[in-house]
């Protein structure tokens, strides 16, 4: 009889590729929607010069809530629901990746760690444009200005459509840098995502394969897939932090050079600073990570071709 500790895994073969794209996409969609208010909230954190503004997560999501409304924290999302593509390109390159370098190994964490890596260089040269501008549109305050830019002729954002903040905070993009301000920041974000998307798909399998040797063997694997998630997740943003507030800064305030400020942050609010918007980070990661393993894993389960359906025990 199988073991059932022994967590299948279900490789890019194994998939119908049109219930997988369109499942996907629904699926990262929900996701963008439930996590989105602390994604700005650790982008204001970051940003912020000490505790100028705001306190932490809690109080930054009471002050913005009190003065903006619901829709206050969910500034620049439309953009942001680009990175929809990037989304779906990041888990077809994870996969391809995977089947890839099984060629040359089968171990799990290898093909974890590079097919991570691969994935996330594929997907931040897609997102980082979008980020930048949804990151200048989650900076936008009533009558004031956190980032570089300011949406102008109604700075309250009243009877402003969203799009048109956003011609308007691409234009003055334009106008300050050209078309190389869409990609500032670029090599930051590839220095923290590409690390944090390679670091947290082995401590995924890490954590699983260590609860299910834990577990009694009637236990679902989904149930320790979905606690695994989350403390991979945290391992990660511990681990990648420091380099995603000089990402945030690089991006919103400008900057030239990773290496000035980090200088100017330490200098500023010392190594303290580098674990800025971390509880908000995580906050954000876990409830979408337990969303996105389940999801995933449910997703793929769900896009098994007819013929393998039969064969996995879960």
């Amino acid at each position: 009889m199988e073991d059932k500790r022994n967590i299948q895994i279900i490789e890019w073969e194994h998939l119908d590729k049109k219930k997988f794209y369109v499942f996907g996409v629904a699926m990262t969609m929900m996701i963008r929607v439930s996590v989105y208010p602390f994604t700005l909230i650790r982008t204001r954190l970051q940003v912020q010069k000490g505790k100028s503004l705001y306190h932490g997560t809690f109080d930054a999501f009471l002050k913005i809530l009190r003065a903006d409304g619901v829709t206050g924290l969910y500034r620049g999302f439309l953009v942001n629901t680009f990175t929809l593509i990037s989304g779906q390109c990041y888990v077809t390159t994870y996969e391809l990746t995977r089947k890839f370098v099984a060629d040359y190994s089968q171990s799990n964490t290898v093909k974890s760690l590079v097919a991570g890596g691969s994935a996330s260089l594929v997907a931040q040269s897609i997102t980082v444009p979008i980020d930048v501008v949804s990151q200048h549109l989650m900076m936008q305050r009533k009558g004031e200005k956190m980032g570089r830019f300011q949406v102008r002729g109604n700075p309250e954002g009243q009877g402003v459509v969203a799009f048109g903040q956003t011609k308007d905070i691409i234009r003055q993009i334009l106008r300050a840098d050209g078309l190389r301000g869409f990609y500032r920041g670029y090599v930051a974000s590839l220095l923290t995502y590409i690390p944090n998307s390679a670091v947290w798909w082995p401590f995924y399998h890490f954590y699983a394969e260590q609860l299910s040797s834990l577990c009694p063997k009637e236990c679902p694997h989904i149930v320790f897939q979905a606690i695994s998630g989350p403390l991979a997740a945290a391992t990660a943003s511990i681990l990648t932090n420091p380099m995603d507030v000089i990402r945030t800064r690089v991006q919103v305030e400008g900057k030239n050079s990773i290496i000035l400020t980090f200088r100017q942050l330490m200098a500023e609010e010392g190594p303290w600073g580098l674990m800025k918007g971390l509880s908000a980070r995580i906050i954000s990661a876990t409830p979408s990570t337990i969303v996105i393993v389940v999801g995933y894993e449910s997703l793929k389960k769900l896009s098994l071709r007819p013929e393998l359906v039969d064969s996995r025990h879960w």
